[in-house]
C-alpha cells in the first residue's frame, strides 16, 4: 500500500493501462469475438429494421441477419473464401519472401551498422534515427540490430548508452510508418484501405494505390530525424545524466567482406532497377500506360516489384559473404520467413472471418451513414475529426500492439465514415498510421518492449517498464505534435499526400 501511494498519477495509469492490456485476449480470439459479436450485432438490428439511405445510389440500406437461414449458410459456405480472400495475406506473404531474404542473409543488419557505423560523432543520434525509420524494410531487424547497437556506439563515444538505445528505439518504432522507400506496410494497409473504400465506392476502391502516403512518408523522414535528434540530445540525453556504469564495449564494424558483399548488392539494385525500367519505360513496355502513369499496370504490380527489387540485392548479398551457397539455401530461408508467418496466418483466418462478416451484413455502412450524419449534425467536422480519430487510434494501440489487426478493426468503420464526410481514404489511412506509430514506444503491450528493457538491462539492473515508458514519452509526445502539425500544415497547402492521393473525397 506504502508503494501504491508513492507512485505517482503518470505511474498509477500506467500501471493501469498494463494491466487491462495483459488481460486482453490474443488478438486471433479478439477477432473470432469480434466476428461473434458481428453475427449478434446484425440480428439485433435487423430485428429492429434498421434501415439507412445509401448516399451512393440512393437505395435502401438494411442489415443482412446471420443467424437466419440465408445467414447461417453464408458463414458456412465462405469461410474458406473469407480466409484466402483477406486483401492482405497473400500480399503479405508474397512481400515478406523478399524482405526475408534480405533479413536472413544479413542484407539489412549489414546496411544498419554500416549507415550507423560511417558517420561522424557529431551525427551519430541523427544517423541512429534516421537508420531506425529507414529499418521498417524490416521491423524485425530494427530491434534486434540498431536498439542495442545503438546503446553500444553510444557507449563507445562515452556517451550515455540508453540515450543511444533511445534514439534508436525512437527511429525504429515511433518512425515506423516512414520510409524512402515502399515498405510490406504500405500494401498491408492499403488492401484494407480498398476493402473498406469498396463498401462504399467501388469505382473510387479501385484507383487507390499502394503509394497513397508515399510523399508525406518521404518527407516524413527528414522531419522525424530532426525531431528524434533534438529529442535526444536536448532532453533525453540530459535527463539520464553522466553515465557511470563501467560496461565497456566494442563496436561490431563492417567486415571486408561485408562491404565487399554491400557493393555488389548495390550493383545488383542497380541493375535490377534497370531492367524494371525497362518495362515501364519504353513505349513498349508491357507495364506501362501511356495515357496515365498513375493507372499503369506498374502501379498496380507493386507487390512483385518490392519482392524482386529485395531479392536479388540480397541474394547477391549472400553469394558474397557465403551466407548463401546454393538453392538449397534460399529455399530454407524462404522457409524460415514463411514459419514466422505463422501467427500471422492464423490471425488472417479470424481477421478475414470478422471483416467479411462486417462487410456482408452492411453494418460498415449503416455506421458509417449514420455516424457520418450523427458528426454533421453536431457540427464535428474538419480538422478537430481528424485530431480526435488520431487520439482514439493512439490509444487503442496502447491495447493492441498490430498495426494492421488494428486497422482491420478500425478500417471498416472510419474509412467509409470519413468519406461520407468528405475526407478521401488515403487521408483517414494516414492519420492511422501517425498515431499508430507515435505511441509505439509507451505501450508496454507492443511485442518488442520487453526486448528493449532486457538491452537496457544490460547497463542498468533498474530499468523497468516506468524507466523505459518515461524515457520514451518524449519522443511519443514530440513526434505526435510535430507529425500532426505537418499534416495540417499538408492539408492547408492542398499538397498530394502520395501519388494521385488527395484529402477531400467527392463521390
Amino acid at each position: 500500500m506504502e508503494q501504491q501511494e508513492k507512485k505517482g498519477l503518470t505511474m498509477r495509469i500506467l500501471d493501469w493501462i498494463e494491466r487491462v492490456g495483459n488481460k486482453l485476449p490474443h488478438p486471433v480470439t479478439l477477432f473470432a469475438i469480434f466476428a461473434l459479436m458481428v453475427v449478434v450485432a446484425s440480428w439485433i438490428f435487423s430485428t429492429m429494421n434498421v434501415e439507412v439511405e445509401d448516399p451512393a445510389t440512393g437505395e435502401t440500406l438494411q442489415v443482412v441477419n446471420l443467424l437466419s437461414s440465408d445467414g447461417i449458410q453464408y458463414m458456412f459456405e465462405s469461410m474458406v473464401e473469407n480466409f484466402v480472400g483477406f486483401a492482405p495475406l497473400g500480399t503479405v506473404l508474397v512481400t515478406m519472401l523478399g524482405i526475408g531474404i534480405a533479413e536472413r542473409s544479413g542484407l539489412i543488419s549489414a546496411m544498419l551498422r554500416g549507415l550507423v557505423t560511417s558517420v561522424p560523432r557529431s551525427l551519430m543520434t541523427a544517423a541512429l534515427v534516421f537508420g531506425g525509420i529507414m529499418s521498417s524494410m524490416a521491423a524485425d531487424a530494427g530491434y534486434v540490430v540498431l536498439t542495442p547497437l545503438g546503446a553500444v556506439l553510444f557507449a563507445g563515444l562515452g556517451r550515455h548508452p540508453l540515450a543511444g538505445l533511445a534514439a534508436a528505439f525512437a527511429g525504429v518504432s515511433a518512425g515506423f510508418s516512414a520510409n524512402l522507400l515502399l515498405t510490406s506496410l504500405d500494401p498491408l494497409l492499403g488492401d484494407l484501405t480498398i476493402q473498406a473504400a469498396a463498401t462504399i465506392d467501388p469505382a473510387y476502391a479501385d484507383t487507390i494505390l499502394y503509394t497513397m502516403n508515399y510523399f508525406f512518408m518521404i518527407a516524413s523522414v527528414f522531419v522525424l530525424t530532426i525531431v528524434g535528434t533534438l529529442v535526444t540530445d536536448k532532453i533525453v540525453e540530459p535527463r539520464l545524466g553522466d553515465y557511470k556504469g563501467g560496461v565497456e564495449e566494442e563496436v561490431n564494424y563492417l567486415s571486408p567482406l561485408e562491404k565487399k558483399g554491400m557493393i555488389g548488392a548495390l550493383i545488383a539494385f542497380i541493375v535490377t532497377i534497370g531492367l524494371l525500367s525497362l518495362l515501364v519505360v519504353p513505349s513498349w513496355g508491357p507495364l506501362r500506360n501511356p495515357d496515365d502513369f498513375l493507372a499503369s499496370p506498374f502501379f498496380h504490380s507493386l507487390v512483385p516489384v518490392i519482392l524482386i527489387m529485395f531479392f536479388v540485392p540480397s541474394y547477391v548479398y549472400g553469394k558474397i559473404t557465403d551466407e548463401i551457397k546454393n538453392d538449397k539455401d534460399v529455399a530454407n530461408q524462404m522457409s524460415d520467413t514463411m514459419a514466422s508467418m505463422g501467427i500471422y496466418i492464423v490471425l488472417a483466418f479470424t481477421a478475414g472471418q470478422f471483416v467479411a462478416y462486417f462487410n456482408h451484413t452492411n453494418l460498415g455502412k449503416v455506421i458509417a451513414v449514420s455516424g457520418a450524419e450523427f458528426l454533421d449534425s453536431i457540427g464535428f467536422t474538419g480538422i478537430g475529426l481528424i485530431i480526435a480519430f488520431m487520439f482514439v487510434a493512439g490509444f487503442i494501440n496502447l491495447f493492441i500492439g498490430s498495426s494492421s489487426a488494428k486497422w482491420a478493426i478500425m478500417a471498416p468503420v472510419f474509412v467509409p465514415l470519413m468519406m461520407q464526410l468528405g475526407y478521401s481514404p488515403e487521408l483517414t489511412t494516414l492519420a492511422y498510421r501517425i498515431a499508430d506509430s507515435t505511441t509505439n514506444i509507451i505501450s508496454p503491450l507492443m511485442p518488442y518492449f520487453a526486448i528493449v528493457i532486457a538491452f537496457a538491462q544490460k547497463y542498468d539492473k533498474k530499468v523497468g517498464i516506468g524507466t523505459l515508458i518515461s524515457t520514451m514519452l518524449p519522443y511519443s509526445i514530440a513526434f505526435f505534435v510535430i507529425w500532426t502539425l505537418m499534416l495540417l500544415i499538408w492539408m492547408l497547402t492542398g499538397l498530394p499526400i502520395g501519388p494521385g492521393a488527395g484529402f477531400e473525397y467527392n463521390g
